[in-house]
């Protein structure tokens, strides 16, 4: 039984692999920065992903995350979760397991919009209260493989044992990306 369900599972690799792409990407807001890299974030099939939020304020999150993006007529759905540690300035370092999903939209052939949401409660992390990550934008290929992209990202991490909450992001940014 566990060898099935191994190897059903290294199959999901292998047929998605052949058509993954690595991205890496940048943005940067008012209060904060993203650094993000990604393998199969915009093709059907297994994608992971990895993203480092930094604010001066408030800290610091990074994760890991696996998705499954399943297409659906024009759009792009994407069903995962990510194993996040979190840093906040007030509080305690920690770790949160979130689940969530987004949704692309492809228009044309250089323009996409795009919207995620991940959420962990206090059952699944370690030192907040609670997760949440929310971004949603578009961009534009304005020559392959260099994109730009706006949008707007919110990042929170709630208090927990009397600490404020710290929100790492919260606000539009522009960025830049590179995809191979």
């Amino acid at each position: 039984m566990k060898k099935g369900i191994l190897l059903g599972l290294s199959g999901l690799l292998f047929v998605s692999a052949a058509a993954n792409a690595i991205s890496v990407s940048g943005q940067a807001g008012e209060h904060y920065t993203n650094l993000g890299v990604g393998f199969g974030t915009e093709s059907t099939g297994l994608a992971l992903s990895g993203n480092w939020t930094h604010s001066d304020n408030d800290g610091d999150a990074a994760n890991i995350g696996v998705g499954l993006n399943i297409p659906l007529g024009p759009f792009i759905a994407t069903v995962g979760g990510k194993g996040v540690y979190t840093n906040p300035n007030d509080g305690d370092e920690g770790y949160a397991a979130a689940v969530g999903g987004g949704l692309q939209w492809q228009i044309g052939d250089s323009f996409r919009l795009f919207g995620e949401y991940y959420y962990s409660p206090d059952s699944l992390s370690s030192g907040i209260e609670s997760y949440q990550e929310a971004n949603a934008g578009g961009r534009w290929t304005i020559m392959r493989p260099i994109s730009i992209e706006a949008g707007y990202r919110y990042l929170n991490l709630a208090g927990k044992d009397g600490n404020r909450d710290n929100t790492i992001a919260d606000g539009p940014y522009v960025g830049v990306s590179a995809a191979f």
